[in-house]
């Protein structure tokens, strides 16, 4: 029941009188953006000021903001992962915060390929929290009746592991899901999903995967949005569908479950669920054996209203596999948050993937902005540049994210590039633009130019006894194949002609060495997650990069300064080096990949 003659809200009227408070909570940090970010740096200044890490800096107690900045320095996580360590090794002393580390969340790698062990604190579920409470308010000013039907969501668990100290690591989305949070919310009837805890907490891939498909297809009338925390998780969904629809249906005519659900407490839960339904079993069967999967989403869940995944930053590569699948839903990319900290959430979800903009919350860090220049993938010399407060960035320019959170980072460089687009009240509205220096990414993978060029150093290493060498290469990620995967074009020089030249056998085994010097967070997606496909080399004729090269100056790049791109995304350009592609050659097995061992 909407409620807009009883209460308003400037963003526009509530569906209820709990929206009306969350909406009014956007409003007052909004409203008041500068003087909630004084409050919460000197709150983190003052509850941190006895921690080795601000003692090293000798603020002497002191909170304001110019003392902060004149002599507290900008860092990267390479500056801090000794202190990190230490805390991993089980070192309980105040290192960064005054509160305990409960547990580490793994983001999704560094430099050096391997994934980030980010400490945290308790409180900082609760602060997460915040943040999620205030996505369905806003989502229910652009689409009315939410409470009237379901969310069929996409949610999974990856692997942990425990630190030598003792302490969990695992993502953050992990940590959020196993928390009593998700596992004992509340019940809301604007935020109903079908799937139980026990199928999102199954840490089997397959079966977790299974079981919420399972439950979707069931209360497919009810379903009234989609989502994945990423668009290619739910490509990765409609792809699982596409291969075991006929189980699916067999489980439904039936009224049993596939064999293959074995975790006891899923097995418990799904058995109290699946009925026979022989009229919904053949429907399925009907739509999913037919040819064309266009449209499928909303064939077989007829009131979706749209889509929630995020659509922003490399995952823009999905909207037409989406949008064909969907048959044009809308698109809503609701939030704004890493492993680091959680940063804010889209006021107007329902605009064009192309024109998120993200709102951030003043409340949940200290911000400040690095100037950047629109198209430099370099890091700035000044070691010490000046940045700017959140309240005092300026539309249409971009800038990197640096942060200092409660829980013990001080003014570190997230690595995100976001372009001001507008300000809803002082707090300014960002797009995000690109991770800084990332070339290729697939999924939650970041592969950048320096170690696609070790990859297609130790795998050429395999043609030497062929007397071949890779002349030139570039790449791009393929997001038309679900999953998706990385390209490779190579043009080769054999240089004895006396030599047998290199078997597709070889250039196979060239794909699979490039996976294996990939990181871990790649290889965890092509092992463990599905989310990656195998890694394919194209080869092209000879000449083909001269080719490239005389493209580009024609687009009027200079001869003098040209460079061959390490990753190419232009239609024009992959499709010139598609038509000289002669021969094309895939990983013929799985890279190795285990669960990170925390030493």
């Amino acid at each position: 029941m909407a409620v807009g003659s009883t209460l308003s809200s400037p963003l526009g009227p509530p569906a209820c009188e709990k929206d009306a408070k969350a909406l009014e909570f956007i409003e007052d940090m909004t409203r008041n953006a500068d003087k909630v970010q004084e409050r919460v740096l000197a709150e983190i200044l003052s509850r941190n000021a006895e921690t080795e890490y601000l003692k090293r800096y000798q603020l002497n107690g002191a909170t304001d903001r110019e003392t902060f900045k004149s002599k507290v320095p900008m860092i990267n996580y390479d500056d801090l992962q000794p202190d990190i360590q230490r805390i991993a090794n089980g070192d309980k002393s105040p290192i960064l915060c005054s509160h305990p580390i409960s547990e580490f969340l793994t983001s999704s790698g560094t430099s050096a390929g391997e994934r980030k062990l980010m400490p945290t604190i308790k409180e900082e579920l609760d602060r997460r929290q915040i943040l999620y409470s205030l996505l369905m308010p806003v989502m229910n000013l652009y689409v009315p009746g939410l409470d009237n039907g379901k969310g069929l969501y996409f949610y999974f668990i990856k692997s942990e592991t425990k630190t030598p100290g003792g302490l969990v690591a695992r993502p953050v989305l992990t940590s959020y899901y196993k928390s009593e949070h998700f596992k004992n919310r509340p019940y809301d009837p604007y935020n109903v999903i079908t799937s139980p805890n026990e199928a999102v907490l199954c840490p089997d891939s397959f079966q977790s995967m299974y079981t919420q498909m399972l439950c979707g297809l069931y209360e497919r009338q009810q379903v009234l949005r989609l989502g994945a925390v990423f668009a290619s998780g739910l490509l990765r969904a409609i792809r699982f569908l596409q291969l075991n629809y006929a189980q699916l249906a067999h489980d439904i005519k039936t009224g049993t479950l596939n064999p293959k659900i074995s975790d006891p407490a899923l097995k418990e839960c799904m058995e109290s669920r699946v009925k026979p339904n022989p009229e919904l079993a053949e429907f399925i069967l009907n739509e999913c054996s037919k040819e064309n999967w266009e449209g499928i989403i909303t064939r077989i869940w007829p009131n979706t209203k749209y889509l929630d995944v995020i659509v922003t930053g490399a995952m823009a590569q999905y909207i037409p596999t989406l949008e064909f699948y969907s048959g044009g839903l809308p698109m809503a990319c609701t939030m704004y948050a890493s492993s680091e900290c959680y940063f804010g959430l889209n006021l107007n979800p329902m605009c064009k993937p192309s024109e998120v903009s993200y709102t951030i919350m003043p409340n949940m860090a200290y911000f400040e902005f690095l100037p950047h220049e629109p198209g430099s993938y370099g890091s700035t010399r000044d070691p010490n540049p000046k940045l700017i407060d959140l309240a005092d960035v300026e539309v249409g320019k971009e800038y990197e994210l640096v942060i200092t959170t409660y829980w013990g980072l001080c003014r570190y460089r997230v690595g995100d590039i976001l372009r001001v687009t507008k300000f809803h009240n002082s707090a300014p509205q960002f797009h995000f633009v690109r991770r800084k220096n990332v070339l290729l990414s697939i999924d939650s993978d970041k592969t950048d130019e320096a170690e696609l060029q070790k990859a297609v150093e130790n795998a050429s290493e395999l043609l030497r006894k062929f007397n071949t060498s890779v002349v030139e290469y570039t790449s791009y990620a393929d997001a038309k194949t679900i999953p998706g995967h990385y390209v490779i074009y190579w043009e080769l020089m054999v240089k004895d002609d006396t030599v047998n030249p290199p078997t597709d056998s070889v250039l196979s085994q060239c794909c699979l060495a490039m996976e294996e010097s990939l990181n871990s967070v790649y290889r965890q997606g092509r092992v463990a997650d599905n989310s990656i496909g195998p890694l394919e080399i194209r080869v092209v004729k000879n000449g083909t990069f001269e080719e490239l090269m005389d493209y580009a100056i024609s687009r009027g790049a200079s001869i003098n300064q040209y460079k061959v791109p390490r990753c190419v995304n232009s239609t024009p350009i992959t499709e010139l080096l598609d038509s000289r592609v002669v021969s094309a050659h895939f990983s013929p097995a799985l890279p190795h990949w285990t669960p990170e061992r925390r030493t």
